[in-house]
């Protein structure tokens, strides 16, 4: 994501204007976009125009609309992304969706103030978010993430077949393809069959280590593993020969990324979806455990294996993680990225409001993506779970909080007598 313009005071108020230009990048947008924001992005609308001797002339035109939202919804088409073998050297692979539906807020000459319109977000064109309650603290970490190159990359793997690979960054987010290469392989048959073999293979690496460097951010600390993935022993040859290149080059920062990140696993088809028996292998969980979204599926452990032993120390549900909160009681908070996306904004004020108090107190919040697995299963314990640093009753503390309930309107009694 680029970000092209911004200006927030110190009150929230104002605009930014970003630029998507993958997958990921939408899905920063549908996180980031309430209803009731202001957006203005690019659209394409049909105009009719009736000439002077009557006949109406139909053509689409693209132009800029500022809506007021109404709906936004994402689509991610991963699968079928994955089913289409692209041969394309762009490697661009925009499979996820984003629409935001509003009534128009802003005069144009073609479409009236007031009529309702659906954009389609389309990478690498502008988008400017202005919040209608201000951008609150989590609204602007997840720009300030969304706009740094590979910061949200934790893995990135190359998935490989004879002549096809592959180049994929996983995040806490989801898996983003960046990039596909393929390069036909003639079967190595008679001796001048193997000599155009031995072509294909040597312009297969070549364009293979080309592209490792752009789409792969090696040098990136915050990637924490290379893998090298294959059917076969495909793995083993690209490794081998990006790691010769590296060192026929004299590119010590890849040589170095390599040998203390790169992984080689085996995987039953040359296809992205096998990186789930990559994410499972015993090879690397070790390495991936420090990784957001496998600190997640950590956390939502620890959490179950407290609720089995502990139960006084593992809350769940809005009103009593609230509860306990207050009593600065929290070492650790799980809270879905989907309770940001509530459409009353009080109720995303208060979950704002609810991850600063925790930080507040020395706890930690850990917001999991739903469309991660954990996540996934996170809202189905309402989205929203505490890890706490000593035990608290719910019902003690259900008690003490009516009591103080009571005292309450029985001072506000007194008052009224007073005054009467």
């Amino acid at each position: 994501m680029k970000l092209i313009n911004k200006y927030v005071d110190k009150h929230g108020a104002g605009h930014v204007t970003l630029r998507p230009e993958d997958d990921e990048d939408m899905w920063h947008l549908y996180n980031l976009i309430q209803k009731g924001d202001s957006v203005r992005a690019p659209a394409i609308r049909r105009v009719q125009k009736t000439s002077a001797t009557g006949s109406i002339d139909s053509q689409r035109i693209r132009l800029n609309l500022t809506l007021e939202v109404t709906n936004v919804e994402f689509s991610s088409y991963s699968a079928a992304a994955e089913q289409s073998s692209s041969t394309d050297p762009s490697g661009s692979n925009n499979s996820a969706a984003l629409q935001i539906a509003g009534r128009v807020i802003v005069e144009n000459p073609h479409v009236k103030l007031g009529a309702f319109h659906t954009l389609d977000v389309e990478a690498n064109r502008d988008v400017r978010i202005e919040k209608a309650d201000g951008w609150d603290s989590i609204a602007l970490s997840r720009v300030q993430e969304a706009i740094v190159p590979g910061r949200g990359a934790e893995v990135g793997a190359i998935v490989c077949g004879e002549g096809t690979a592959a180049f994929c960054l996983l995040s806490e987010h989801m898996t983003l393809v960046t990039h596909r290469i393929s390069v036909p392989i003639p079967r190595k048959a008679a001796s001048a069959g193997s000599s155009q073999h031995e072509k294909a293979l040597t312009k297969f690496y070549g364009v293979l280590y080309d592209a490792f460097i752009r789409h792969i951010p090696f040098g990136n600390v915050g990637l924490k593993v290379i893998v090298f993935a294959s059917p076969g022993w495909v793995r083993d040859s690209v490794y081998d020969y990006v790691m010769q290149e590296a060192g026929r080059r004299n590119d010590k920062v890849l040589q170095r990324a390599l040998k203390e990140k790169g992984i080689r696993i085996h995987i039953s088809s040359p296809h992205v979806h096998s990186l789930v028996e990559v994410l499972k292998s015993p090879e690397i969980s070790a390495q991936l455990k420090e990784t957001k979204f496998a600190r997640e599926g950590l956390t939502l452990d620890r959490f179950h294996k407290m609720l089995a032993s502990d139960e006084l120390r593992a809350w769940y549900g809005p009103k009593h993680v609230i509860l306990a909160a207050e009593r600065g009681a929290i070492g650790t908070l799980l809270i879905s990225d989907e309770l940001f996306r509530a459409s009353d904004p009080e109720t995303r004020k208060r979950y704002v409001a609810l991850v600063e108090k925790v930080k507040q107190t020395g706890g930690d919040a850990v917001i999991f993506s739903s469309m991660h697995e954990s996540g996934q299963q996170l809202n189905q314990l309402t989205g929203i779970a505490a890890i706490l640093t000593f035990p608290l009753d719910i019902e003690v503390v259900e008690a003490e909080e009516k009591e103080e309930e009571e005292r309450k309107k029985l001072e506000m009694q007194v008052d009224e007598k007073e005054e009467g």
